[in-house]
C-alpha cells in the first residue's frame, strides 16, 4: 500500500527525532559519567596524600624514638662495661688477698719457708753442683735480691719469657738485666734455654736443644733477647707444657724461669692443672722440674687485674711445684 506523501515525511521526521533524542541521551549520560570521576579521583588523591602524611608524621616519631633509645641503651652498655671492670678489678683484688691470706696460715714465716727450701735444695745438690759452688764466686749485682731465696740446685735453666707488648713496652730492660742478675747466681750450669711463652725457642736453630754455658753465649742471649720480638698470648702455661714435654730428662736437674706481667687465661685452676698433668710429682714427691716466676708491675696503659692475676697464678704454681715466686715492685729507670 502506497502512503501518501505527508505521511512519509512525518514518519521520517519522528523516526529522526527518536534517533537524536537516544544520541542526547547517551551523551548525557557520558557527560554526567566524565563529571563524577575527576571528583572522586580528587577526593581519594586528598585521602592518599592525608594518610602519607599522617604515615610520615608516625615514621619521624618514630625514628625519634628509636634514636633517643639507642642512646639511652649505649649509656647503659657503657655503666654495664665500667661495672664489668670494676668487678673484674674487685674479683683480683679478692684473689690476691685470698692469697696473702692462704699464705699467712702456713707453719711458718716466709722466711722459714725459704729457708727449708734451701735447706732440702742443698741436701738434694749432685755432686757436681756442690763442686761448683764451692769454687770462688762472682760478687753479685746490687739488686741480685731481687731473685733472692731461690734454690739454686739446677743444672739445667730455662727461661719462659712473656714477650707481650706490655712486657716489651714497659719492662724490657728490666727483664734483660733479671735474667743477667739470675744467671750470675749460678757459676755454671750444664745447659740454657730462652723461650717465649707460647713455647718457641729464641734462637730457632736451637729448637730441641740446649745452649752451651759459656761467657760468650751468655752475652749473645743478651745481646739477642734486645731485639727478639714474637707473639704472646699472656699465659705462661704453653711455654711451661713445651719446656718440660722437649726438656725434661730423668738425668738432669731443670728449673725454669717465667718472666712476666699478665696472665689472660680463663681460669687459675685450668692452668694449675695443666701444668701439674705435664710436671708430675717423683717416688719422693718432688715435681720433675722445679718452676720460680718473676712478675712485673703493671705499666702504663695495662690493665691491673691482668697483672694481679699473674702473680695470683705464679703465686700459687710455685708453690705447687717446688718453686719461688718474686714480685717485682719498683723498677730502676733504664
Amino acid at each position: 500500500m502506497k502512503l501518501p506523501k505527508r505521511n512519509v515525511e512525518v514518519f521520517s521526521l519522528s523516526f529522526l527525532d527518536c534517533i537524536c533524542c537516544g544520541f542526547g541521551a547517551i551523551i548525557l549520560l557520558l557527560v554526567l559519567t566524565e563529571y563524577g570521576q575527576p571528583i572522586q579521583i580528587e577526593e581519594s588523591r586528598r585521602n592518599l596524600q592525608g594518610q602519607v602524611l599522617s604515615l610520615t608524621q608516625q615514621l619521624n616519631e618514630i625514628r625519634g624514638d628509636s634514636d633517643l633509645l639507642n642512646r639511652e641503651l649505649k649509656g647503659r652498655i657503657d655503666t654495664l662495661e665500667r661495672e664489668r671492670m670494676r668487678l673484674a678489678r674487685l674479683a683480683g683484688d679478692l684473689t690476691n688477698i685470698q692469697g696473702q691470706y692462704s699464705a699467712s696460715r702456713k707453719d711458718a714465716s716466709v722466711a722459714n719457708i725459704v729457708e727449708s727450701e734451701l735447706v732440702s735444695a742443698y741436701q738434694t745438690m749432685t755432686a757436681e753442683m756442690q763442686r761448683l759452688l764451692a769454687q770462688p764466686k762472682k760478687p753479685r749485682p746490687a739488686h741480685a735480691d731481687v731473685v733472692g731465696g731461690i734454690p739454686v740446685d739446677s743444672e739445667y735453666i730455662i727461661f719462659i719469657i712473656d714477650t707481650s707488648a706490655s712486657m716489651q713496652t714497659n719492662h724490657w730492660s728490666t727483664a734483660i738485666q733479671v735474667m743477667r742478675e739470675i744467671l750470675d747466681i749460678y757459676p755454671h750450669v750444664k745447659g740454657l734455654q730462652v723461650m717465649d711463652d707460647e713455647g718457641k725457642v729464641m734462637l730457632s736453630r736451637t729448637r730441641g736443644q740446649w745452649l752451651t754455658d759459656t761467657p760468650a753465649q751468655r752475652q749473645d742471649i743478651v745481646r739477642y733477647m734486645k731485639n727478639w720480638h714474637a707473639f704472646s698470648n699472656s699465659s705462661p702455661v704453653e711455654g711451661i707444657q713445651e719446656a718440660i714435654r722437649t726438656y725434661w730428662a730423668a738425668d738432669k736437674r731443670i728449673s725454669l724461669y717465667v718472666l712476666g706481667d699478665e696472665f689472660t687465661g680463663d681460669s687459675y685452676q685450668a692452668a694449675l692443672d695443666a701444668v701439674t698433668r705435664v710436671n708430675k710429682r717423683d717416688s719422693n714427691g718432688r715435681r720433675m722440674v722445679r718452676i720460680h716466676a718473676i712478675g712485673f708491675p703493671f705499666g702504663p696503659g695495662m690493665t691491673p687485674f691482668t697483672n694481679v692475676r699473674f702473680s695470683a697464678l705464679m703465686r700459687l704454681m710455685c708453690e705447687q711445684n717446688n718453686g719461688t715466686f718474686v714480685g717485682i715492685t719498683r723498677e730502676s729507670p733504664g
